[in-house]
């Protein structure tokens, strides 16, 4: 027989272990809609802003590619991947301009060069199936001229063997096999400042420019000229003391006199917001962490300083971002590889753009392009990483991430010159995005970014496009109905009945990992090509209501 102590404890463990977790669980859910922004009112004004960017090149949103596995993405002429091939292709039509590739990353410093290997490429794997270098062979050139028609190539040497003449076999090879119509920078070595022994601004300078001003001169070449840095640290705060100017980057090369042979021509600095590198920075990568505005805003502010720096000493189209993602070591699982990645892509190019990452362009009619552009953020891709943007090898599939690159070009468009500023949540007083202590009301989950069209009527007057995100978090799973924001744009309009089109890139959560499920302008992408119906919708009271997880690029007709 059960007591009356007993079964009231029972009880009591009951509730305790089943109701008050759900209670806790809705109440959890009610904050969290309360605390969602139910409206917001953009106030102007509409004009070009002064922090307004220069025009921005078509090839902002680029990629940067692993060298050991580059034959993997491409392909080789004998079997050219074009899975890959269109998914280059749907980014070129967009602009009429391909997204610049990269070949670099860490294998770069341990690639070699043999003009007898009849294999476009090779990797030497030893016993314990580690991968111990890379050669390069002249096929591998017919691998690259596989993209699209057009696309600028940043060609990573070897600096870590610390073999010169091997590396000047490499460039020549280069040369020889793309030529100026393709090579728009050499770089030398990947992330100097991991180098083992460690590298300091004076030792490296020391390498880097006699390099540099020897290659040019056997090349018999001016350009292309070269990239320097593409180092990885995050930058030491505050930056204008002794421990931040020691710091092997691209201030403290300059500083130690590395561009005296004026061999410089941009500057190239790498960003990875979060890492699993090791245990004790893995606990940050989540994606609660990853996707919002406030985080990632000031950790991008952390270059200002070197921005602001390398502008005034290179000009104001030299500070790129050779090579970034959201996850160093290769990305993380359900984070890297789900939609919520793809808002955070978006947010991080348009951000970057916004505070002068990027290469300008000044003379591009609309289909006679300059032979030097170059762009500014290069998303890296390596063999089988969480972050790729596709993956070319056993499951081939394309993730959600590759939407927010659709969603970029087609923002740029064939709209050239076009100016980009961030509008909200805007600048603070030093020039950094207004985080939630400084009066964002959405607490980092509202990001608008306007572009000005400089061919167009009253170009300086107003906007012709807006890219609302809302970065809110919502999973697939939540059972809670997904909230929303609705944004007045009404104060960007040239006119109070002005009819917008609406492109929306959303997926059912941010926890998504299909893009089967992820969707640009109503159509899917995970074959490599548009499935279905462009979908658009019209609003004319200039309420765009915006659902958690999702973004929506706003434009009208120019009279």
């Amino acid at each position: 027989m059960v007591s009356l102590t007993s079964l009231v404890s029972s009880c009591v463990m009951w509730f305790l272990a089943t109701v008050l977790p759900c209670v806790a669980l809705v109440s959890a859910r009610h904050d969290l809609l309360s605390r969602s922004l139910s409206k917001l009112t953009l106030s102007g004004p509409a004009s070009l802003p002064t922090d307004a960017t220069l025009p921005l090149n078509p090839a902002l949103a680029s990629f940067s590619i692993e060298t050991a596995y580059f034959e993997q993405w491409i392909g080789n002429q004998s079997y050219p991947n074009k899975f890959s091939q269109n998914l280059f292709e749907n980014l070129k039509e967009r602009t009429g301009v391909p997204a610049e590739v990269r070949i670099g990353g860490i294998t770069a410093d341990s690639t070699f060069w043999d003009p007898n290997q009849e294999a476009a490429l090779y990797n030497f794997i030893d016993d314990r199936g580690a991968l111990r270098n890379t050669t390069l062979g002249p096929q591998f050139w017919n691998c690259v001229k596989l993209l699209p028609e057009g696309t600028k190539i940043v060609m990573t040497l070897n600096l870590g063997s610390s073999n010169y003449t091997g590396t000047l076999d490499m460039a020549k090879a280069a040369w020889m096999g793309l030529g100026s119509p393709q090579i728009s920078r050499f770089e030398l070595g990947n992330e100097p400042d991991h180098y083992n022994p460690k590298l300091d601004p004076k030792t490296y300078t020391a390498i880097w420019e006699p390099w540099t001003i020897n290659i040019s001169k056997a090349l018999g070449i001016d350009y292309p000229e070269f990239q320097i840095g593409a180092t990885v640290a995050n930058p030491a705060q505050p930056h204008n003391t002794p421990q931040a100017d020691a710091q092997l980057d691209c201030v403290s090369v300059l500083a130690a006199g590395a561009n005296d042979g004026h061999t410089v021509t941009t500057c190239s600095e790498h960003t990875y917001q979060y890492s699993v590198c090791d245990p004790s920075s893995a606990a940050g990568a989540t994606l609660v962490n990853l996707v919002n505005h406030t985080r990632l805003a000031e950790y991008l502010d952390l270059w200002q300083p070197r921005i602001h720096s390398v502008r005034a000493q290179l000009g104001p189209d030299a500070f790129v971002i050779g090579e970034f993602n959201s996850v160093s070591c290769g990305g993380r699982a359900n984070v890297s590889n789900t939609f919520g990645q793809a808002m955070w892509l978006l947010d991080t190019i348009l951000y970057a753009a916004s505070i002068n990452v990027s290469r300008y362009v000044t003379r591009v009619p609309r289909m006679n392009l300059q032979p030097n552009l170059i762009s500014s953020m290069y998303v890296h891709q390596g063999a089988h990483a969480h972050y790729n943007l596709w993956s070319t090898v056993d499951n081939i599939q394309v993730f959600p991430s590759y939407s927010a690159y659709l969603f970029v070009t087609e923002a740029i468009g064939y709209s050239n010159p076009l100016r980009l500023s961030n509008i909200f949540p805007g600048r603070q007083a030093d020039g950094s995005s207004v985080t939630t202590a400084g009066g964002d009301p959405s607490a980092g989950q509202i990001s608008v970014y306007g572009f000005w069209d400089e061919k167009s009527t009253n170009s300086h007057d107003y906007p012709t496009k807006l890219a609302l995100l809302n970065l809110e978090l919502y999973s697939q799973t939540d059972t809670y109905p997904r909230p929303d924001t609705t944004i007045d744009i009404s104060a960007y309009l040239p006119k109070n009945t002005q009819e917008v089109i609406v492109k929306w890139l959303t997926a059912p959560g941010s926890d998504v990992m299909s893009a089967d499920l992820t969707t640009w302008a109503g159509q899917t992408f995970a074959s490599g090509v548009a499935e279905g119906n462009i979908v658009e919708e019209k609003v004319s009271n200039g309420q765009v209501v915006v659902k958690a997880s999702s973004a929506a690029l706003v434009y009208w007709s120019v009279a």
